[in-house]
């Protein structure tokens, strides 16, 4: 439902404006002809772009100048929460959050130009992902469910929409999703058996325009808390769900637990499913599929296609055919003890024997996987999957006294380490490796440059050779990296954008070094 206007907390940037920045300016020019082909000097959407590459064609800062990076700014938030938002940038203004909050940020000095608060709510404040934006408005996902729609030049509310029932258990942290005139939400809930979902609202005025669910009315799960990429020749988007639940429990949900721990594609005017492939079918473990899809076009094996990949959470590497949802390669990118191989169909095997049992089973990966929200990237020049990956086991129980309701067990963390992997996609073999702690936190970013930037467990921004891995810079940011590194370049610069714990860093070269290019 549409609930009445309430006027968020903002404050305006009168020292930003002093810079010579016009508001008039903000985001009035993003339409769809801008987010289908974005500029050096625009980062419209949570990917970057439509693809979910997270690949900036930017060359200023390169494998033989980037240990010559300084600090251009940095903007505190003052929250406890940590980042862990893709920041969009758009005619020269950057927005980002964290639960209850959105900034709008001069992304040349990062002064402050408005700062929206959310009313204390009952909502999981476990995180937020960002915002979404188009023509003259920002929308952002609150942790109670609501969707919000804000004026870009002012942070002024212009409507809220109820999307999700907190009081049932939903939550809603990722960026909202713009295709054409369609604004596609989805949802969070694991700890309860509901039903995962995306909405297609109108983004003018926030009244539905379909409902898809990702479950068949006798099953839950399948929450769909990530952000998904677009195809405009196919008109398909491609999103990724969470698993079934009880989320331990696999006895009372007998079978593969279809629309769970799969990738979907939709026809984004009606919601209508066209193909699924199901990552991991029947999971006992927590091993969502939400991680973003990655659309690549190229050659596989000598053909044409128009491929999607993605680096699960379960441990495996998946390349498909986006067309049709056939598997093309199916192949571990870190330890894996769970399956007993693949299926005819390129879908890896559940082990019963691996299922949680009330003695405990040792699994690889463990509950948080070998890949998570945190971002991936496909660089085209060396044709290198970079993701962020954990090589861990854990010891999983089963609870009987728990039920069939919710977690229904427990796992315990035995080991487990972070490491940077770049997969060759024609063959999923590893390239090379780097190593960054006990865990992995960060996203990827590669460049056309030849460099990738990360982070590491110990909250280092790291530049790398695409090539080799190898360190080319690294500077401490004092707290945890969540976020997925973003670039950009406005008169002439370009930027390196992190969150860190609850600072957001811009990284550049030299201003003189610049001039003299």
């Amino acid at each position: 439902m549409i609930r009445g206007k309430r006027a968020g907390k903002f404050a305006s940037g009168i020292a930003s404006l002093a810079l010579g920045f016009s508001a008039a300016a903000v985001a009035q020019g993003l339409d769809q002809a801008n987010l289908l082909k974005p500029g050096p000097d625009s980062w419209p959407l949570y990917h970057g772009d439509y693809t979910g590459q997270r690949h900036s064609a930017l060359k200023q800062i390169t494998p033989q100048n980037v240990g010559n990076l300084t600090l251009a700014w940095a903007f505190q938030t003052g929250q406890q929460a940590t980042l862990k938002a893709s920041p969009l940038l758009i005619d020269g203004v950057l927005y980002f959050t964290v639960p209850d909050h959105v900034w709008a940020v001069d992304a040349r000095s990062g002064h402050q130009l408005w700062h929206y608060t959310y009313p204390a709510n009952k909502g999981l404040h476990i995180g937020q992902r960002g915002v979404g934006a188009y023509k003259g408005w920002i929308y952002f996902l609150s942790p109670d469910g609501h969707l919000i729609s804000l004026d870009a030049k002012t942070g002024k509310e212009h409507w809220n929409v109820e999307v999700a029932d907190v009081a049932k258990g939903y939550w809603t942290t990722m960026s909202p999703f713009i295709v054409k005139e369609h604004l596609i939400i989805g949802v969070s809930g694991d700890f309860d058996n509901l039903h995962g979902y995306l909405k297609s609202l109108d983004p003018e005025t926030g009244k539905e325009q379909w409902h898809w669910d990702s479950t068949p009315k006798d099953r839950t799960g399948g929450m769909t808390w990530m952000t998904g990429t677009y195809d405009p020749d196919l008109n398909l988007i491609y999103w990724g769900t969470g698993n079934p639940t009880p989320v331990l429990n696999g006895k009372t949900r007998p079978g593969d637990n279809p629309g769970t721990c799969s990738i979907i594609a939709l026809n984004p005017d009606t919601g209508t499913q066209v193909w699924a492939f199901q990552v991991s079918p029947h999971d006992t473990h927590d091993w969502d599929a939400a991680e973003s899809p990655i659309l690549v076009d190229g050659t596989f094996k000598g053909q044409p296609r128009k491929m999607l990949m993605q680096a699960s959470r379960n441990g495996y590497f998946v390349v498909l055919d986006r067309t049709n949802g056939k598997s093309l390669l199916t192949v571990p990118y870190s330890p894996v003890n769970w399956s007993l191989g693949l299926d005819k169909d390129g879908r890896p095997i559940p082990n019963p024997e691996k299922e949680p049992a009330p003695d405990g089973r040792l699994i690889a990966p463990d509950e948080n996987g070998a890949g998570n929200y945190r971002s991936a990237s496909f660089d085209p020049k060396t044709g290198l999957f970079v993701a962020s990956a954990r090589e861990a086991y854990s010891i999983y129980f089963s609870k009987p006294a728990d039920g069939d309701y919710g977690w229904a067990g427990a796992d315990y963390g035995v080991w487990s380490k972070g490491v940077i992997k770049a997969i060759d996609y024609q063959t999923g073999k590893i390239r090379w490796e780097h190593e960054i702690g006990d865990s992995a936190t960060a996203g990827v970013l590669t460049t056309d440059s030849g460099v990738t930037f990360t982070g590491d467990f110990h909250g280092n921004a790291l530049a790398l050779s695409t090539v080799d891995g190898k360190t080319l810079w690294h500077s401490n940011t004092g707290s945890i990296i969540s976020t997925s590194p973003t670039s950009y370049e406005l008169d002439g610069r370009q930027y390196v954008l992190i969150g860190s714990g609850g600072v957001m860093f811009a990284w550049a070269l030299p201003e003189t070094a610049v001039a003299k290019r």
